[in-house]
């Protein structure tokens, strides 16, 4: 069924097919009652011979059928589809500070995390921009957005891990980075639809705060969808010295809402590629409307060819 009618008055038409129908029931019934007068008649009864039967109303009933469609596409049908946006950017920003190294995503956080960004570099929209950005101490832009895979993806796979977590300069980095990525022709002053993909399992531990990070991308109309990734309870063993790892989820959340993003958790692989997967349809499509009216009317026409073949066999004349 369409999503929706951009010419929906159209539609009250279809009032049409049930005074059709009635009207058709009453004309059988005219035609039965007749039938029996003129079959009471004695000498005139023998030339009440069999009528077409169901044949006839298997006729009337395609016609009347046929009328739906029809009248559906002069309504206008339209669907709404998801369409590749044409000048979307975005930043995946990657945590590689040590606790990353954590095993409680097998193999570890990191290689996990690198094998769902491929991932998703394969499968976002090839118009796509696309940059990365890495953080420990402090953020590096590794790759400027740009349509290109091959150079985001070797940057992907060659991530280092770095003591300490600083998740406001990754902020303001992929910030630089989106202001500076390729613009429409048609409208260069205009800030084409971007996003942060932050992927993360704590809080800051270094550079400028986060939250105040958060707070600019908003002010820019930049959302920063946060993924929490990792389990609670995780441990890691750094220098001799286990340390608790566990994912602090409350602190992504924050600045997802801080900056009008969404915040989501992943605890495998899966769960990540269907996170990356959930972002990419978000910020790399937009539903717009898409006119199927051809389809209906193509059904109607198809029905009304079914009813004329069928007329022609049964009763040598079109309906």
């Amino acid at each position: 069924m369409p999503d929706t009618f951009l010419a929906p008055i159209r539609l009250w038409i279809l009032v049409v097919v049930p005074v059709l129908v009635a009207a058709y029931g009453w004309q059988q019934r005219r035609r039965q009652l007749r039938a029996v007068r003129f079959s009471a008649v004695p000498r005139l009864g023998g030339l009440a011979v069999r009528r077409p039967g169901w044949r006839r109303h298997v006729v009337a009933a395609g016609l009347v059928l046929a009328l739906v469609p029809l009248i559906v596409a002069f309504a206008r049908p339209a669907a709404i589809v998801p369409v590749p946006k044409e000048r979307a950017t975005v930043v995946l920003a990657v945590d590689v500070s040590l606790s990353m190294n954590a095993t409680d995503v097998s193999p570890t956080r990191l290689a996990a995390a690198q094998q769902a960004a491929e991932t998703f570099l394969n499968e976002v929209p090839p118009k796509m921009n696309v940059g990365v950005v890495s953080f420990a101490q402090g953020a590096n832009l590794l790759v400027p957005p740009t349509t290109d895979r091959t150079p985001a993806i070797r940057s992907i796979q060659t991530l280092q891990l770095a003591p300490f977590t600083a998740i406001g300069e990754a902020i303001y980095v992929s910030i630089d980075a989106l202001q500076k990525a390729p613009r429409d022709p048609g409208d260069p002053e205009a800030l084409p639809p971007s996003a942060v993909i932050l992927l993360s399992d704590g809080s800051s531990t270094a550079g400028r705060d986060q939250n105040l990070a958060a707070e600019q991308a908003g002010e820019l109309g930049i959302p920063v969808h946060t993924v929490a990734f990792g389990t609670v309870g995780s441990t890691l063993e750094v220098d001799g010295v286990i340390t608790d790892v566990s994912v602090e989820r409350e602190a992504l959340e924050e600045i997802a809402e801080l900056s009008g993003g969404r915040a989501y958790q992943a605890d495998s692989v899966d769960s990540l590629e269907e996170v990356y997967s959930d972002i990419g349809s978000d910020v790399g499509y937009e539903d717009e409307e898409t006119e199927i009216s051809a389809r209906w009317a193509g059904m109607g026409l198809m029905l009304l060819l079914l009813t004329s073949i069928g007329s022609v066999t049964w009763f040598g004349r079109l309906p």
